[in-house]
């Protein structure tokens, strides 16, 4: 597939992926928003490192390599900016004075959970040479963690009491998007892509009409909303 992330280390380490993180928060302006979405990203990745050292992930390897190459496809976009179509309406407006960091934080929820946590899977059998479903429940716990992120997500940027206000702008916005059903998909999508290893081109078109569609909603997700 021309999407597959090609890898100098065979797993790499959490503890890399987190150095490279903390970096980005050291660098990045606060408000702009890849800095709002690294900051969450970066709590739960120290989350998956803690929880792999206390022997909570059964298959300590598995989980390691779905969190790495998880992660690398996000820093290649934010240490690079080589970024597929899912990331370019955070990069283009991450400086945007309209948009709200609860916005940002999402846009990149939305961009690593519906499009690069697909192709991690994939990444990740290859460099383990396993199939989809051998690593599901190391997916299905990663997931638990990533839902615990929107929750960090929300309960850190949430902009008041007015939010509670059926009004608003931002709570229906907030209301067209769903983790879990981002999470759901994105399986669906992994094992698609897997069972088209073998057709590149079919597989190309999947991988580019999935990361255009996750563009998509990430672009309204960051629409500028009144005051």
């Amino acid at each position: 597939m021309a999407q597959s992330a090609q890898f100098s280390d065979p797993v790499g380490t959490v503890d890399t992926v987190v150095s490279r993180m903390r970096a980005l928060d050291a660098r990045l302006p606060g408000r702009d928003g890849v800095a709002v979405f690294n900051r969450v990203y970066l709590a739960v990745t120290e989350e998956v490192g803690r929880r792999l050292e206390a022997g909570d992930f059964p298959d300590r390897r598995a989980t390691t390599a779905l969190d790495v190459r998880f992660a690398e496809r996000y820093l290649t976009v934010a240490e690079e900016g080589r970024a597929p179509a899912c990331w370019r309406p955070l990069l283009q407006f991450r400086r945007h004075p309209g948009v709200r960091p609860l916005q940002f934080a999402l846009a990149g929820i939305n961009a690593h959970i519906g499009h690069d946590l697909a192709l991690a899977v994939v990444d990740t059998c290859r460099t383990l040479g396993c199939e989809p479903a051998d690593l599901e429940d190391e997916f299905d716990r990663v997931g638990d963690l990533l839902v615990s992120l929107e929750e960090r997500v929300r309960e850190d940027l949430m902009p008041g009491p007015d939010l509670l206000q059926i009004a608003d702008p931002l709570t229906h916005l907030l209301g067209s998007w769903s983790l879990e059903r981002a999470r759901d998909a994105t399986w669906a999508a992994a094992r698609a892509l897997w069972a088209l290893r073998e057709l590149a081109d079919l597989a190309d078109e999947f991988a580019e009409r999935l990361d255009t569609a996750v563009g998509f909603a990430g672009r309204m997700l960051l629409t500028q909303l009144p005051d």
